[in-house]
């Protein structure tokens, strides 16, 4: 079945009128019919069946009949990093959702290239991501800030919270040996820029005790490719793939 993010609050029998966009992608792509079967959610009342009913030439109801999944909490996983440009951050967006972050914190670097990021697109990568992996616990999309002011902030606002620091200019290429002193618990993972992160960003880095700087092997890596890799260690070792 199809899936689709509502805002609406979810409940059996209470039907919700759909926008022209969700309307046109059920009947007109999907083709689907009255009675017809969707997968619903919005983040908070977990996933339901709900059912398809035309109510005009170009709009419909779905009325949700059964829930299928109950809702489950954001991974706690926090997901720090340099925006990118255009296709490659709608990449990054989309694969670090699918990977299980939780929180996506965009950071402000030195090199950053993209010195804004468009916060509304980003959120639609997010549920469109949601929406094709069965993501029913939608991530979190902050508000940009710079390097300094976040980790200046770091032992109010993620206290306890260990930062995995993804360091390309690591001596060791073993990231799995970097990781294998910690021990499972809330963690961030900080991927920089294309041109990586300034010398006195890394020393900033090193110099904080809840930071882990960790190597991504001996390849030099794109920063959306970084992201995956970084993510798909974290998760493995520590994370809920453990």
């Amino acid at each position: 079945m199809p899936r689709l993010f509502l805002q609406a609050d979810l409940a059996e029998g209470r039907a919700i009128e759909l926008d022209r966009a969700q309307s046109n992608y059920l009947l007109n792509v999907m083709r689907l019919k009255d009675g017809a079967g969707v997968l619903v959610f919005n983040g908070r009342d977990g996933e339901w069946r709900a059912e398809i009913a035309q109510s005009g030439r170009k709009a419909c109801l779905l009325t949700p009949c059964e829930q299928m999944r109950a809702q489950t909490p954001l991974p706690d996983l926090v997901y720090c990093f340099a925006p990118l440009k255009h296709a490659r951050l709608d990449y990054m967006v989309q694969k670090a959702t699918e990977m299980g972050a939780g929180v996506l914190q965009p950071v402000m670097t030195k090199f950053t290239q993209s010195g804004r990021i468009n916060l509304d697109r980003a959120r639609a990568n997010v549920i469109e991501a949601c929406e094709q992996c069965g993501v029913i616990a939608v991530p979190e999309i902050r508000e940009p800030v710079t390097l300094d002011r976040l980790l200046v902030g770091w032992q109010e606002t993620e206290a306890g919270r260990r930062l995995v620091f993804c360091d390309e200019g690591e001596e060791s290429q073993n990231p799995l040996e970097a990781l294998s002193g910690l021990e499972a618990g809330p963690l961030a993972v900080l991927i920089g820029p294309e041109g990586g992160f300034a010398e006195e960003e890394r020393d900033l880095l090193r110099r904080q005790d809840y930071v882990t700087p960790v190597p991504l092997g001996p390849r030099v890596l794109r920063a959306d490719t970084a992201a995956v890799a970084a993510l798909a260690i974290v998760q493995a070792k520590l994370g809920d793939w453990h």
